[in-house]
């Protein structure tokens, strides 16, 4: 992405954005995080933050923060069992209050993320992204994003690509407002949370024309 075209809210504003909305929201959240705290290590158990790499602006890897929402139950041979067995209703709670993204704040304090920006996914998804697609890492990585609020886990991983790398193209204020209204509404109604009745979207394993 030409960061001119963007203009100065591209080159600093978002990022000073960032920092002072991060910092309110961390400071004004403490009572929230702090109950969260206790009830996932009371009810999921250690460690109660979920850490896991994700690639950011310009495919560079960080480690993203979650508040965990499985608990580690294993088999008889001491294997994780799978995911929607792991699950519990208040993991489910979180993930669909998106209470779970509240250590994402950290990472935004920190400059790994935005508070609005394409959604960081897996490290394996990287080798699977056509050249367009790619394109969603032009910027860095967001909280929420037009995907986010366009649907959420109801709409494909095209789709979803498609509002990544639109964003990309039309970044501006009045954008990333837009998007954090929308969130807050969204998160508040609960919308879009799954996809069909699945625990969380399905794997992306990539696109049949790698060369749009």
């Amino acid at each position: 992405m030409n960061k001119s075209k963007g203009g100065i809210y591209i080159g600093f504003v978002k990022r000073l954005m960032d920092l002072i909305l991060s910092l309110i929201a961390i400071i004004v959240l403490s009572p929230v995080f702090l109950v969260i705290t206790f009830l996932v290590r009371t009810r999921l158990g250690s460690p109660i933050i979920f850490k896991q790499e994700r690639p950011g602006v310009n495919e560079r890897i960080f480690t993203m923060y979650k508040f965990r929402t499985m608990t580690d139950k294993r088999d008889e041979n001491g294997e994780l069992l799978p995911n929607e067995m792991r699950h519990t209703k208040f993991g489910g709670f979180l993930r669909s209050t998106s209470l779970d993204e509240v250590p994402e704040l950290i990472n935004v304090l920190i400059g790994d993320m935005s508070l609005v920006g394409p959604r960081p996914l897996l490290i394996d998804y990287l080798s699977l992204y056509n050249q367009k697609q790619a394109r969603r890492h032009e910027v860095r990585p967001g909280i929420t994003g037009l995907a986010q609020v366009s649907g959420r886990n109801s709409i494909s991983w095209e789709e979803k690509f498609e509002h990544d790398v639109w964003y990309v193209d039309n970044l501006n204020s009045y954008l990333d407002l837009k998007i954090l209204v929308q969130t807050v509404l969204k998160v508040f109604k609960r919308e879009n949370v799954n996809q069909t009745n699945n625990i969380s979207m399905k794997r992306f394993t990539g696109t049949d024309n790698k060369s749009i």
